[in-house]
């Protein structure tokens, strides 16, 4: 029934056209599957007519070959728990097909390492097909059909793996055949060993049956016309390199031309959509960058707003939007990720009820951490991640208040669902309920065998910095709910006070569960947490208590800050040192919390303008601003912030090194060095790197460089400079599209979307990735179909860190 009503509510609203603050979008379709959802009550449908996988089965197929001619299973192994056979049953071949069947549950306990025992499933079950050494290097993509009868399963999905290689997720539909392909041009196939289908067993939503079963048809070896890039600045043959969902009427219009016979006075057309008329024209450049040559074609000067397409030869892109709204659609969409992300609640089509008996304990206490949002493909948690999330959340609601009144008003309801989490997590005494990993459902039974009360419990400093300024942002933003205004009040001084008795017993310090992505977090960005907490405080109740402690703990920061500058020829300056040491500079690897240094001294001066350090505070952002500027260059003529400044010998301050690095290898200093070394040198001893220097699963550059794009646009909104506002828009146009894959890393929004690592809840509208990373040691963006933890994981983290951008 509430539905139903929401349903008519949203319909009489959308028959008053003329108010602004009842529009939804200007996309006809997304506002009929809005109105479909009860404005995101249930997920939004896929669209995935406008995918990588629809798009890569268009490409020409030259030539195939069966995997194997044997018959039934011949050739074929069954490991772990479960069975394989031939069936009659489906075969889209006419021939058969494989049967793999295996539990949903087993009746054991999941059990996982002893250093996590809860980061677990019920085991695995594996078909492994022997190749015995073939040569596989004249194809380069294995297709196949899988028809998934699972019974009340309504997320499906399944592992495709090469012998020591990772795995590759397929999300399936369940009951009909999937016709899936995997790209293997990256992989070593002249000796090819063993290729497997497999799935880990991690127990049971309400609807879940008790077996799973697949059926896997007409498995071939193909090699196709024009295959994707994986790795490298230069996209692929015969491509537009754009952002697929459009430009900003203000600012810089280009897109990069790889298209055939293209050369420096080719002539492109931009044509309007509907009409297919050209509306400008142009001839390609030629723009030489530190990445190599390229031609471009810029169609800056022509600001109307509409629907267009780029035309360069015969290939012409799919329509994209020039305006001043063209983001209001992706909020709709990563809005829909993070509400399918949540936890403890039913989400239509995904699961029920989940995790209730899963528990914090402490001081004899006990609380369900069923709530907030699953923090990425798997079903963990961090409290911290959805304080950052819920933040983010309100930012976009307090921007679009007075611009778009539902969207605006469905943002706070989501974030107050974040809030609660936040809250409910609270012991009353400093501690708080702070993360736990795990990869199973739950049956929701207190007394059961799989009930889980490991979730983390911590006091820290740091954490309660920032709950008390989330806190305290809440409650200047949450209006119409008074009491919860006050309650808000009260706690977010009270975390402050928790925060700032630790902070003055331990310092900095204390990050001891390095699975919490504020493990990395430096001692200048810890300071200037302070500072920004302090400032939200001031800002919240107008106490000089908190006024004082902003202004004297941003000093520690300001001390961190390079002014001086390098020995190169541009005079680098302006990024921050992890400490007054200087042994290392701040960088980010994979959650990123780099804005707050400009969100703290910009908070400074809009709280205290006549204090006799405003002049410090300002030429901070100043110099930084001028660093973001410098950094541009660097990953020309794409838009994408550099990683920035390294010195060869960080490595070497071991302590930062480690919390930086989470699970390196043995050699990881001589690494360092060596990745390094593949940036641009400015001097004798420091480097830009385009992506970060990293090791380990935990990897991908989606919330770094959103992160230093959000703290661009502070600059530009502070010094009013249209420069670094677009370096912010920069970052947008990157995510959708314009890198050198031509891939939007939003799902549903543009064109060219792949599908994401999600096993836990599927694909779904509006997800996004911790995001491309580099290939090995080198310095060049890696992106491969190959779809696995972590950089292809879904992850609510860069939704957030989208959303921030968005209100900035």
């Amino acid at each position: 029934m509430k539905t139903k009503l929401i349903i008519l509510f949203i319909a009489a609203c959308l028959c008053r056209t003329a108010d602004a603050q009842i529009r939804l979008t200007q996309d006809p379709e997304l506002e009929k599957a809005l109105v479909g959802t009860g404005l995101i009550h249930s997920p939004l449908p896929l669209d995935v007519s406008k995918s990588f996988e629809a798009n890569g089965l268009q490409k020409k197929v030259l030539y195939s070959e069966p995997l194997s001619r044997k018959k039934g299973v011949d050739g074929w192994s069954h490991g772990g728990l479960g069975t394989l056979s031939f069936s009659d049953e489906r075969s889209v071949s006419g021939q058969g097909s494989l049967k793999m069947a295996f539990p949903t549950i087993t009746g054991k306990r999941a059990q996982g390492h002893s250093s996590d025992p809860d980061y677990a499933t019920y085991g695995n079950s594996r078909i492994s097909f022997d190749v015995n050494g073939a040569n596989w290097e004249k194809y380069n993509r294995i297709a196949f059909y899988i028809y998934p009868d699972c019974d009340g399963a309504r997320v499906v999905n399944l592992n495709l793996s090469f012998e020591n290689s990772a795995s590759h997720l397929i999300n399936l539909v369940n009951r009909q055949w999937n016709q899936c392909f995997l790209s293997i041009d990256e992989f070593q196939r002249d000796n090819v060993k063993q290729i497997s289908f497999s799935c880990s067993i991690k127990g049971k939503d309400r609807t879940t049956g008790d077996e799973s079963v697949f059926y896997i048809d007409k498995i071939e070896l193909q090699q196709i016309e024009d295959p994707e890039p994986v790795s490298g600045w230069k996209p692929g043959r015969n491509k537009i390199i754009y952002p697929t969902t459009g430009y900003m009427t203000s600012g810089t219009k280009s897109a990069i031309i790889t298209v055939d016979g293209s050369a420096d006075g080719t002539p492109f057309d931009l044509l309007e959509a509907a009409t297919a008329t050209t509306v400008y024209s142009d001839k390609l450049t030629t723009t030489s960058t530190t990445l190599g040559d390229f031609y471009l074609a810029d169609f800056t000067p022509y600001n109307k707003s509409g629907e267009y397409k780029l035309k360069v030869g015969s290939v012409e892109t799919p329509c994209f939007i020039i305006g001043d709204n063209i983001w209001e659609n992706s909020l709709w969409r990563t809005l829909n990720f993070i509400f399918c992300q949540r936890c403890g609640y039913p989400v239509p089509g995904i699961h029920g009820t989940c995790h209730t008996d899963l528990h914090s304990k402490h001081d004899g206490k006990t609380i369900s951490y069923a709530g907030g949002w699953h923090d990425a493909g798997d079903l963990s948690q961090q409290t911290l991640q959805t304080g950052d999330v819920t933040f983010a959340l309100l930012e976009a609601y307090n921007k679009l208040k007075d611009k778009n009144g539902l969207l605006a008003a469905r943002l706070l309801e989501e974030a107050e669902w974040g809030l609660e989490f936040i809250l409910k997590n609270r012991y009353g005494d400093g501690y708080r309920a702070s993360s736990v990993g795990l990869l199973i459902w739950l049956d929701n039974v207190l007394g059961t065998q799989d009930d889980i009360s490991s979730v983390r419990v911590q006091n820290l400093s740091f954490d309660n910095f920032l709950y008390s300024a989330y806190e305290a942002y809440a409650a200047m933003s949450m209006e119409r709910d008074p009491a919860m205004q006050e309650y808000l009040r009260k706690i977010a001084r009270d975390d402050f006070d928790f925060a700032m008795k630790r902070h003055k017993e331990t310092g900095y310090g204390e990050f001891i569960h390095l699975y919490e992505h504020s493990y990395n977090t430096s001692e200048s960005q810890y300071m200037a947490t302070i500072s920004w907490a302090a400032g939200m405080l001031y800002k919240l109740t107008k106490d000089p208590y908190y006024a004082r402690i902003a202004a004297e703990t941003i000093r520690f920061t300001l001390d961190c800050q390079r002014k001086e500058p390098l020995n190169d020829r541009d005079g680098t300056k302006g990024f921050f040192y992890r400490d007054k040491s200087r042994k290392s500079i701040v960088h980010y690897i994979h959650q990123s919390r780099e804005q707050v240094y400009m969100q703290a001294m910009t908070l400074l001066c809009e709280t205290q303008p006549e204090h006799p350090d405003y002049g410090k505070w300002a030429e901070s952002i100043r110099l930084y601003g001028d660093y973001l500027k410098s950094l541009m260059k660097y990953t020309a003529p794409y838009g994408m912030i550099a990683s920035g400044v390294y010195h060869i010998d960080e490595h070497q301050d071991s302590v930062a090194f480690y919390h930086l690095h989470l699970f390196p290898p043995s050699n990881a200093k001589e690494q360092y060095v060596e990745q390094v070394k593949k940036g641009v040198q400015l001097d004798n001893e420091h480097f830009i790197k385009r992506f970060p220097v990293w090791f380990s699963i935990f990897n991908g550059n989606t919330a770094v460089h959103l992160s230093m794009g959000k703290a661009a646009a502070i600059c530009g909104n502070f010094l009013k400079d249209e420069e670094l506002l677009h370096i912010g828009r920069e970052q947008m146009y990157w995510t959708v599209g314009k890198n050198p894959f031509g891939q939007s890393l939003i799902y549903g929004e543009g064109y060219n979307y792949p599908q994401m690592d999600s096993f836990s809840s599927g694909e779904m509208v509006g997800e996004m990735p911790v995001g491309i990373r580099s290939l090995g040691n080198e310095d060049v963006p890696y992106w491969p179909q190959t779809n696995n933890a972590c950089y292809k994981e879904v992850w609510v983290t860069s939704a957030g860190k989208w959303l921030s951008l968005m209100a900035e």
